[in-house]
């Protein structure tokens, strides 16, 4: 069970609204059974490291890129310090195209032949390869758990944690599990009682926004449902119901070019919510030009997650991410928990001095993690094994709301906002 489940639930949903199920690699397991620990090279030999990404998958070109390029701006600098232990990284990138078949191939590629040490940061549409990656004992390091894989096999470390056994079978005999904090969090900071759930006619998008649903109930939410065409959305129509009923929270199941539809419906015809409610991908600097059009519900956006607001200047460790990613377009979460795996994997790799950097020495210190927080950039990130999943959990909540000439502002600080909410399976 991994904490933030919401934001990668709705990213999961709404990735496949655009895809069919992408194929998996048909390459023999004897391809990926050579050379499962890495060589413990000289002191100057540079350490390498993969960082898989759906650069360009069929959702956009600047989707998944988050994450690497966080992880790459912590190298750079890591780099410029001198490195681990006077060993530079050296990052080897593979672009999987989105598909199942092309994650194979990084996979393969990237432990078999650059024979990396560990995989970062990975930000896969379809992780088709996880098994192969698990099987060769390499260590996964903060990667995107935008499927299933990181609460289903061991030496995956997702950015988020988790409780799952991840022996071979998804979460508990294969259900996760999802706490309700996001709603909590409303009712109880706010006062929400009424929330719109928006989704496709299209069966991923129903599906999570069912979800989202019994998760409001469960809070004790008066829940509205609305359902748009995936070829021909009305979202005026579903505008105009937000306004006649009442609503004060609004989520969704829908794509960013359907957010911005719905946004600007509700700005037409004068919605007015306490909170339009996105996710970690969505948590970009961006919002300006996303939602050019919307400027009334512009402001009423909220984002949850499991990572301290990157506009945080204030703190320390933010300064120093926003420092080294000064050059960037634009500035992200993801570019955030890119950043955060990528020193992650700095620290247990430099627990290895004695010993030298092996894939081995390094999952054995991801194995210890617990509490792991990047320097108060990620609510504390715990792994364990637990044989049966917990009926409740008290989870700790990064709130932010966007507000014109300010940018992201936070609701808090991540290690107060904590809620001890029930834990609801689902399947994915």
């Amino acid at each position: 069970m991994r904490r933030p489940s919401r934001a990668a639930e709705a990213l999961a949903a709404v990735l496949l609204l655009a895809l069919s199920t992408a194929c998996g690699s048909r390459l023999p397991e004897s391809d990926f059974e050579r050379d499962t620990r890495a060589t413990a090279p000289g002191d100057d030999t540079p350490l390498r490291v993969g960082i898989i990404t759906s650069v360009t998958s069929p959702v956009g070109g600047n989707a998944f890129t988050g994450p690497r390029d966080g992880a790459k701006a912590w190298f750079d600098r890591l780099n410029a310090r001198g490195g681990i232990n006077g060993r530079p990284v050296e990052v080897r990138l593979c672009d999987d195209g989105g598909s199942g078949v092309g994650n194979n191939e990084c996979v393969h590629r990237l432990i078999d032949e650059d024979k990396v040490v560990a995989l970062v940061a990975t930000t896969a549409l379809d992780y088709a390869g996880a098994s192969r990656v698990s099987h060769a004992r390499v260590p996964d390091i903060g990667g995107q758990p935008i499927g299933n894989a990181y609460d289903t096999w061991p030496h995956l470390y997702g950015i988020y944690g988790s409780l799952a056994p991840r022996d071979g079978t998804t979460g508990w005999d294969g259900l996760q599990y999802g706490g309700t904090e996001v709603y909590r969090y409303f009712k109880r900071e706010h006062g929400a009682r009424t929330a719109a759930v928006v989704s496709y006619n299209q069966a991923a998008s129903a599906a999570y926004a069912r979800l989202v649903e019994r998760g409001l109930k469960a809070e004790g939410y008066r829940v509205v449902t609305e359902q748009v065409d995936f070829a021909l959305p009305n979202f005026r129509a579903v505008a105009a119901d937000l306004k006649e009923q009442g609503a004060d929270l609004v989520f969704d199941a829908i794509d960013g070019h359907g957010n911005a539809q719905l946004c600007k419906a509700m700005d037409d015809v004068g919605v007015e919510v306490i909170a339009k409610v996105t996710n970690v991908q969505s948590w970009t600097s961006a919002v300006t030009d996303d939602y050019r059009d919307s400027p009334r519900c512009r402001n009423a956006l909220w984002a949850t997650g499991s990572s301290r607001n990157f506009e945080e200047t204030d703190h320390e460790a933010l300064r120093e991410f926003r420092d080294a990613t000064e050059g960037l377009k634009t500035h992200s979460q993801w570019q955030l928990e890119g950043w955060a795996a990528a020193k992650w994997f700095t620290e247990a790799a430099g627990s290895c001095a004695e010993e030298g950097v092996t894939r081995a020495c390094v999952d054995e210190f991801m194995n210890r993690s617990e509490g792991y927080t990047a320097d108060g950039l990620l609510v504390p990130v715990r792994f364990e094994r637990l044989a049966e999943p917990p009926e409740t959990r008290r989870t700790c909540l990064s709130v932010a709301r966007w507000e014109d000439g300010k940018g992201w502002v936070s609701q808090g600080d991540i290690n107060d906002t904590c809620f001890d909410v029930p834990q609801l399976s689902y399947e994915q």
